[in-house]
């Protein structure tokens, strides 16, 4: 079905309503594997279809990736934005969108971010603009390339990750953080699976109670990774066999859970990312770390960081991490010592 290029008097109402339509059109498209509430993610399908805000088109965004379409946020979160940089702008027309003003909004938005999340902006003006130069009644085309050799590393940024010491204090603090008696078995298992294995935490959250075995004095973790790629991790039963055993008592009182999940809420439905974000952070403002970012996936960095000083090994990383190209995992190498001190020692016998 085609539209009206320009229906509205002002060029960001019309950026709205096409951003709108995009993003229905790519919950439509995305993989929805990790889907866990599908009842909720057709109601806010259709809040998609009505007339809405940007704030609640921002929250319906939000609540589609809480349902496990988490895809959408690779386009929402650049699309909003791109929404309040066009509201600031005094354009008559959206056809007054053009390659140099996407160049500026990229500059602007993305200076400080990585080369990947400038490529998934990217990603996003492409789709957006491509959608509407295909389905516009006046047939005209954006003609958008934002060509990829712009898109620059400005700034190398190492990954935030904890040392050895930190990461032991951090272990050290997980049982005696006061929390909640009735989630606390739940709250300290899933924190502590993330940080002895190094799994991302929507596959820990996505767990099912299958996709964990016991097998002599290990648990084995059932993994479905990015991209749908399974692997095996483990996890040594002492680590965890308490948390799971009175959290496996407390989730038997919960009725209808989803898809027989091993980490849910009282009303049966999946923890949400933020939510695990929130207790990592707590965790480390009480025993007073402060990192540049303190969210779970710092623990997926401090155990990659550690297992690579440990064994030198960048295939093991690879394996335990999941991760499809062993260059994502050179990242780990960024602080080597050993190698650190002989190129320091370099000069030392001229």
């Amino acid at each position: 079905m085609k539209y009206i290029l320009e229906a509205q008097q002002k060029v960001s109402m019309d950026l709205l309503i096409w951003t709108q339509r995009f993003l229905r059109y790519k919950v439509t498209t995305l993989s929805n594997r990790l889907v866990k509430d599908k009842e909720h993610l057709l109601k806010n399908l259709e809040i998609l279809q009505q007339d809405i805000t940007i704030t609640t088109l921002d929250k319906t965004c939000k609540e589609i990736r809480n349902c496990g379409l988490i895809g959408i946020n690779t386009y929402a979160q650049p699309l909003i934005k791109l929404y309040y940089f066009i509201e600031k702008k005094d354009l008559k027309s959206i056809k007054e969108i053009d390659e140099e003003l996407l160049s500026d909004f990229l500059l602007l938005e993305t200076s400080t971010l990585s080369v990947q999340t400038k490529k998934n902006y990217r990603i996003a003006l492409l789709g957006l603009f491509d959608y509407i130069s295909k389905q516009n009644k006046d047939t005209y085309s954006f003609n958008i390339t934002l060509k990829i050799n712009a898109i620059k590393n400005n700034k190398s940024k190492l990954p935030t990750y904890l040392k050895e010491d930190e990461i032991k204090k951090f272990l050290e603090a997980i049982p005696t953080f006061p929390i909640n008696k009735t989630i606390e078995a739940r709250n300290k298992l899933i924190i502590t699976l993330i940080i002895y294995t190094g799994i991302r935490v929507s596959e820990a959250t996505n767990l099912s109670t299958k996709d964990i075995i016991k097998d002599g004095k290990v648990f084995l973790l059932n993994i479905r990774g990015k991209g749908d790629k399974s692997r095996v991790v483990m996890i040594k039963a002492t680590h965890i066999h308490n948390w799971l055993e009175e959290w496996l008592q407390i989730r038997a009182k919960i009725t209808n859970i989803e898809n027989q999940l091993l980490f849910c809420n009282q009303k049966g439905k999946a923890l949400s990312q933020a939510y695990i974000y929130k207790n990592v952070e707590n965790i480390l403002h009480y025993i007073g770390i402060k990192k540049e970012k303190m969210g779970a996936h710092m623990l997926r960095h401090s155990f990659a960081t550690l297992l690579y000083q440990k064994h030198k090994d960048l295939v093991l990383v690879q394996e335990a991490l999941g991760h499809a190209d062993l260059n994502t995992s050179r990242i780990y190498t960024h602080f080597d010592k050993d190698n650190l001190s002989k190129a320091a020692s370099l000069m030392d016998d001229l």
